[in-house]
């Protein structure tokens, strides 16, 4: 077991929703926010959050945040925009997108729990169910072994530490768990859940929706 201090949590949302057709953090789903659900959700698991907005949202309320900054043009770009807004005590930070707002309190935990046992980042995932082939075009190259295949999810824990390491050559990737892991840590996979909807599409608020009313 690895001795911890504070645990603090990003949410990106600084993304312009490309796919959605705007920027979906701000619509609702059950009455909230996308936003609002998934910053309660950090709240519930962390002992401070910081927000990551567009530029032109900084000057936005968002509730439970203790800081909401400016992001940058990249998600890496925005994920140490608020790195730099996280206090150096924090032993554990949960990077989050704020596009997946039914993230469970229980997602949130086991990821931190995996950073205080030992590991230097630890990633929600899924096992893959569709089979997934490889293509040059509109031809198959091959299928893959779905065996080994996961989906990551976030929330995504990581050693304060080794995150602040793998973002300090200002890399660029999809997802933390590449940087950590491509500057010597040791990533970890922990059970995600198929109900961790991430809003893509704009039918995804009518699953999400769904979603939410199968909820005690």
């Amino acid at each position: 077991m690895v001795q911890t201090g504070p645990v603090w949590a990003i949410v990106v949302a600084a993304g312009r929703g490309s796919r959605y057709g705007g920027p979906k953090q701000y619509d609702r789903i059950g009455g909230r926010t996308i936003l609002d659900r998934s910053v309660a959700a950090a709240r519930s698991a962390c002992d401070g959050v910081v927000v990551v907005v567009a530029p032109a949202d900084v000057g936005r309320h968002v509730d439970g945040a203790d800081t909401v900054v400016g992001g940058g043009a990249t998600r890496s770009s925005s994920v140490r925009a608020g790195l730099a807004a996280v206090p150096h005590a924090a032993s554990v930070i949960v990077v989050h997108d704020a596009a997946r707002p039914l993230a469970a309190t229980e997602l949130w935990r086991s990821a931190i729990d995996a950073i205080v046992e030992g590991a230097d980042g630890a990633l929600c995932a899924v096992a893959v169910t569709d089979t997934i082939a490889l293509v040059e075009g509109d031809t198959l190259v091959e299928t893959v072994d779905r065996d080994r295949l996961v989906a990551v999810q976030t929330p995504q824990a990581f050693r304060a530490a080794a995150l602040r390491a793998a973002h300090a050559g200002e890399g660029e990737a999809t997802d933390d768990g590449a940087l950590v892991r491509a500057a010597g840590g040791r990533v970890v996979i922990v059970p995600g859940a198929s109900t961790n909807l991430k809003i893509t599409h704009r039918h995804d608020l009518a699953v999400a929706e769904a979603l939410l009313a199968d909820r005690p």
